[in-house]
């Protein structure tokens, strides 16, 4: 499940082009259609999170699939481009109820090794990204990109009547059968909350936006044809997929504040080169590493929440920071599509987010350096210390 839901908000990207082709639109509309998805992936976590108080979490995962199927044929059908805004808006609103429920369900699913369970299903979901490329370049010479979304339905099917058969048959864990209280649980845990919601949601902004309009920046500055600036996109998501195995694991043996900072300056690195870098194999490179280093961010980042945060918060305190940080990264996209569309070249923009995301890092790493940002779980402590007490 978790990677159809996350194929449904990331295929956008690779549907741009084709979608403007249909609707003859700009950067503008185009940024539009793939910022609802993300904001649709947004709304619902809150009250995703207090449903959770309510009702078991798989529970909640079922519902998310049926979002899914009915979300994937209502864009498949959708005549006009505000309809497919508004598919684009459900599909994203079924990756955010998903998430809410799974990612707490997978922590507690395996208390010993939160890093390394996140990680393999990062690496799961970040599969639906590295393939959604390909499937469109596909459903493309089959027929229209219409045909993405009914295969999708086709898929969400499956795969809720799986998991309901595999929920039946499960022993699922209780340990967050306390989590009651979501205002609570934000408050108590604000400042590793806060920390979250700063750093991911800000270099988040800047990755969305970046990666939905990457084909076409491509094409457009660096004079790569769509087809192959298709298959760097590929390439972009590719390298994430070891980066998620790859990362739970040292999230679990390293402190996670220094590991995150260090990933979000690595990424800004990487995006300033972009910006200076010509040449087509030299772009190859720099797509690789950079799409390994941004993907480090996410499981060191909800390592550094889920291990952290103790049972009797952890779902409701996860709720706040990811419906928190998606709101703030899900306008990555209109943004840099209303920027480019009324005349500031890609660079510029792109360079001008470096230097915003760069102020962020630099006081995030002065708060760290004064110690006076929640360090987390130190690694090898039980996973239910309570979060923001050590510093």
């Amino acid at each position: 499940m978790v990677f159809l839901v996350n194929f449904a908000r990331v295929v956008f990207a690779s549907l741009l082009d084709p979608i403007a082709v249909d609707f003859q639109v700009d950067e503008a509309a185009l940024g539009a259609v793939a910022t609802a998805a993300w904001f649709g992936s947004a709304l619902p976590r809150v009250p995703t999170g207090y449903l959770l108080t309510k009702v078991p979490r798989h529970h909640v995962v079922l519902g998310s699939g049926g979002l899914l199927v009915g979300a994937a044929v209502f864009t498949s059908f959708s005549p006009t481009l505000p309809l497919v805004t508004l598919g684009a808006f459900l599909l994203g609103l079924s990756s955010g109820v998903y998430f809410i429920a799974a990612n707490p369900l997978v922590s507690e699913l395996f208390p010993g090794g939160v890093g390394r369970a996140l990680g393999i299903h990062g690496t799961a979901a970040q599969l639906a990204a590295v393939g959604a490329p390909l499937f469109v370049v596909a459903v493309l010479v089959l027929g229209d990109w219409r045909l993405t979304f009914r295969l999708l339905a086709v898929a969400g099917v499956f795969a809720t009547v799986a998991i309901y058969g595999a929920a039946r048959r499960a022993d699922l864990p209780d340990a967050g059968s306390e989590d009651r209280d979501l205002l609570g649980a934000a408050r108590a845990q604000w400042r590793i909350v806060l920390t979250g919601v700063v750093v991911v949601g800000t270099v988040g902004f800047l990755w969305t936006g970046l990666f939905n309009f990457y084909v076409r920046y491509l094409s457009q500055v660096k004079g790569i044809a769509p087809g192959t600036g298709n298959l760097l996109l590929t390439l972009l998501f590719a390298a994430g997929v070891p980066a998620f195995f790859l990362t739970g694991r040292l999230a679990d043996r390293f402190p996670n504040v220094p590991l995150l900072l260090g990933v979000v300056g690595g990424f800004l690195c990487c995006v300033l080169l972009l910006t200076l870098t010509g040449g087509f194999w030299p772009i190859v490179a720099l797509t690789a590493v950079m799409g390994y280093v941004v993907h480090m961010l996410f499981p060191v980042a909800d390592t550094y929440l889920l291990a952290s945060l103790p049972d009797h918060h952890r779902a409701s305190a996860y709720t706040a920071y990811s419906a928190s940080a998606m709101i703030v990264q899900a306008g990555g996209s209109v943004v840099i599509g209303r920027l480019v569309a009324g005349g500031l070249p890609f660079d510029t923009v792109f360079l001008g987010l470096v230097g915003v995301v760069g102020a962020v890092l630099a006081a995030m790493v002065a708060l760290h350096l004064t110690g006076r940002l929640p360090a987390g779980r130190v690694p090898g402590e039980a996973d239910s210390s309570p979060a923001g007490e050590t510093t």
